[in-house]
């Protein structure tokens, strides 16, 4: 079994719907959106039964593939982002504890020099 996440439009806006791995041996979810190429900028959340979200990985297609796993283990985790508007987070070799809720988010480029 694997979980997808896929975009629908309400009001003008792109929403996510959520992953959710349970008995899994490995998981991979999908996020696209169609809100432009300048939100190339796309982010990985987990949260765990009784817990608040928490970020798992940031990947942008501007970084030439070196995401941002933080804390958490490349060796647990995997993410692409190749296209501006898609992207992909896999959870390896699923554990009991990996157990939750699995969210993307995007954002836009912003360049804070003058």
């Amino acid at each position: 079994m694997s979980s997808s996440l896929t975009a629908s439009r309400h009001n003008g806006r792109v929403q996510f719907p959520t992953c959710l791995l349970a008995d899994v041996v490995s998981s991979a979810c999908c996020c696209f959106h169609t809100k432009g190429a300048s939100y190339y900028q796309m982010y990985w959340y987990r949260q765990l039964p009784g817990e608040t979200m928490e970020l798992v990985v940031f990947t942008s297609t501007a970084n030439s593939g070196e995401h941002d796993f933080g804390a958490f283990s490349k060796e647990q985790f995997s993410a692409s982002k190749t296209e501006a508007e898609r992207g992909t987070f896999t959870v390896k070799k699923v554990q009991p504890e990996d157990k939750g809720l699995y969210f993307c988010a995007v954002s836009q480029h912003s360049d804070t020099n003058p």
